[in-house]
C-alpha cells in the first residue's frame, strides 16, 4: 500500500510511515522486550537502535548507530555530498552528513536527492553513525553524524515568512550587515509576532521562555518553603473588578461582568478564611492603552498576601528576599540559558546587594531633585523619574534591586492602610528592577468601618456584590495583613535586559493585538 500505519508501543512512542517516495530506508521499528526505559539520555530503544537527544550526542561512544530527530535547520550540498543541520527544542544542533558510498553509488545518490528535496524547517529522522568531527557552526563541536537513511516525520509546506536562521541573529548583526553585498533581512517586530510559533523556534526565545518558567517556579517553591497555599481566584467578577474604568467587560448569562484586574480582593478574603498566607500565578488583565515597551493587556501575575504580627515591613523584606534569590538562583544556575539570550541581546547581570535597599518616598524625591527633577510632595513618578532614579541607585547605593517605601495616599488603591505616623503617606511600597516598577504592595485596611469610609472618600460604588462580599469578610473578623502584586513578564524582561516587554511573553495581548 502507498501509505502504512504503524505504532510502535514500546516507550510510549508513534511511528507514522509516509508514502515511499517521502521516506528513504525507514527502519523497521518493532516492539522489543528488552527495550531500555527513558532517561534524561534516550527517548526510546527502537531494535537497540538509540534516539538520542542532541545535547547528549557527544556522551555516545564513536561509531555508535544513532537515530536523531529535529528540524532541517539548514542544509548545503557539493557534488556527491551533502551537510545538513538538524536542531532540537532548546537551540542545541548537530551537523549531519552524507558522502558519496563507493560501494553503493546509486544508493547514495538516491538519498541525496531525498534529502535535497526536504524543506527547511521540516521535521526529520536521521539514523546514522556518531563520528567525531570538528564543528564550529552547531552546538555540537566535537561530533557530528554520517548518514545511513532519513525519515520525513513532517514537512513545512508552506513558504516561511523569515528564516530562523535570520530571525536568531543579534540587532548589531543585522545593522552591520546593513552596508555589505549581503545585507541580513530585517524582521519587523509585527511580522515576528503574527508567526510568534516560528520566532520562538530561535535559540534565544527558547530560552527566554525557559528563563521566565524557572523564575515562576522559583516564586513558587520559594513561598512553599515558607509556609504559603497556592491558591486559584476566579477571573471573572461581577461589576467592576477593583473600580476604575480600565477592565474588560463581558455578558455572564445576561449579567455583566469583568476579568478581573487582579486577586487582590479574593486574596484578602483568603486571609479572612484563615488560610494566613496565600499566593497565586495566574493571568491578570488590564485594559489599558497604552501601546508602550513595558505594558500589555494581559500578562502573568505573581501575587502574595499574609497576616503580618508586628509592622507591613514584615511582607516588603519577604518579597525582596524572594526576588534577590529567584534573581541569585537564576544567574548561578542558568547560565546556559542566560548567555544564549545575551548572545542575542546584550545585557549586563544584575547588581546586588546583601542588604536590601529600601528608601522612602521622600528620600526618593529627594533624590530626584538633587538631579534635577522640579517635583511636589505628592507627585507620582514618571517613567522616565523611575528610570532616572534606578540609574542614581545603582551609581550611589551598587543595585539593581531597590524598595521605595511610604508612598503618598492619594497614589494608592482604596483598600491601602494610611500611615500610623502622617495621614498624607500610607503603608505601601514599590520594588524596582533596572529603574522600572515591578511589584507594587501596601498594609490593607482591615478594619469594615475604616474600608467603608476611604471609598466613600474616593466616590467608589459600594453595591457590587463583590465589593459587598469583600467588605462582609472583614466584618467576621480579619486580621491585619499585607502583600503585593508583581508581574512576571516584566521582571523575566528587565532580568534579562530585554528593550520590549512582548520579548518574554508567549503570545503577547495589547491595545492593537489579540492574535495568535
Amino acid at each position: 500500500a502507498a501509505y502504512r500505519h504503524r505504532c510502535c508501543m514500546n516507550s510510549a512512542v508513534s511511528v507514522c510511515w509516509l508514502p515511499l517516495s517521502r521516506a528513504f530506508v525507514a527502519p523497521a521499528f518493532r516492539r522489543s522486550a528488552a527495550a531500555s526505559p527513558r532517561s534524561t539520555t534516550l527517548w526510546s530503544s527502537l531494535d537497540s537502535q538509540l534516539y538520542v537527544r542532541v545535547p547528549d550526542i557527544d556522551k555516545v561512544a564513536a561509531e555508535s548507530s544513532v537515530y536523531v530527530r529535529g528540524r532541517l535547520h539548514a542544509f548545503r550540498s557539493k557534488g556527491n555530498s551533502c551537510f545538513l543541520v538538524l536542531r532540537q527544542s532548546g537551540g542545541s544542533t548537530v551537523q549531519a552528513c552524507l558522502f558519496k558510498d563507493t560501494e553503493d553509488p546509486e544508493r547514495s545518490k538516491e538519498l541525496l536527492k531525498f534529502l535535497k528535496s526536504i524543506p527547511e524547517e521540516s521535521i526529520i529522522d536521521i539514523q546514522g553513525t556518531v563520528k567525531p568531527a570538528r564543528v564550529s557552526s552547531c552546538t555540537q563541536k566535537n561530533v557530528e553524524i554520517h548518514i545511513l537513511s532519513a525519515h520525513l516525520v513532517s514537512s513545512c509546506t508552506q513558504q516561511l515568512p523569515f528564516s530562523v536562521r535570520d530571525a536568531a541573529r543579534s540587532p548589531a548583526e543585522v545593522m552591520e550587515s546593513q552596508e555589505t553585498e549581503r545585507p541580513i533581512p530585517v524582521i519587523g517586530q509585527d511580522l515576528r509576532l503574527d508567526h510568534r510559533w516560528l520566532d520562538l523556534r530561535t535559540p534565544a526565545n527558547q530560552a527566554i521562555m525557559r528563563v521566565k518558567a524557572h523564575m515562576a517556579s522559583a516564586f513558587r517553591q520559594q513561598l512553599i518553603q515558607a509556609g504559603f497555599v497556592e491558591i486559584f481566584s476566579p477571573k471573572l467578577v461581577p461589576g467592576q473588578s477593583e473600580g476604575g474604568a480600565e477592565v474588560f467587560r463581558t455578558d455572564y448569562f445576561g449579567q455583566q461582568v469583568c476579568l478581573a484586574q487582579s486577586p487582590q480582593l479574593y486574596k484578602q478574603m483568603a486571609i479572612s478564611s484563615d488560610l494566613d498566607r496565600v499566593f497565586e500565578i495566574g493571568p491578570v488583565f488590564r485594559a489599558e492603552k497604552s501601546r508602550s515597551r513595558r505594558h500589555l493587556c494581559e500578562f502573568t501575575g505573581l501575587d502574595l498576601e499574609m497576616s503580618i504580627l508586628h509592622t507591613y515591613q514584615e511582607a516588603l523584606l519577604l518579597v525582596y528576599n524572594v526576588l534577590q534569590r529567584m534573581f541569585e538562583d537564576a544567574e548561578a544556575s542558568l547560565g546556559d540559558l542566560l548567555a544564549t539570550v545575551r548572545e542575542q541581546y546584550p545585557s549586563e547581570p544584575l547588581l546586588l546587594t546583601d542588604e536590601p535597599v529600601i528608601l522612602t518616598y521622600k528620600d526618593a524625591l529627594q533624590l530626584l531633585r538633587s538631579a534635577g527633577e522640579s517635583m511636589s510632595d505628592f507627585d507620582d513618578l514618571s517613567d522616565e523619574q523611575e528610570q532616572k532614579l534606578g540609574r542614581i541607585v545603582h551609581d550611589e547605593y551598587g543595585t539593581d534591586l531597590f524598595a521605595v517605601d511610604q508612598y503618598p495616599r492619594s497614589l494608592r488603591p482604596f483598600y491601602t492602610m494610611p500611615s500610623d505616623t502622617d495621614a498624607d503617606y500610607s503603608n505601601s511600597y514599590d520594588l524596582f528592577l533596572r529603574g522600572q516598577e515591578i511589584a507594587s504592595g501596601a498594609q490593607r485596611i482591615n478594619n469594615p468601618a475604616q474600608l467603608k469610609q476611604a471609598m466613600d472618600s474616593g466616590g467608589l460604588p459600594t453595591d457590587s456584590p463583590s465589593i459587598q462580599a469583600y467588605i462582609k469578610s472583614f466584618e467576621h473578623g480579619c486580621p491585619p495583613h499585607a502583600g503585593a502584586g508583581l508581574g512576571l513578564d516584566r521582571i523575566a524582561t528587565l532580568f534579562l535586559g530585554l528593550d520590549n516587554v512582548r520579548k518574554a511573553s508567549m503570545f503577547p495581548r495589547t491595545p492593537t493585538r489579540a492574535s495568535p
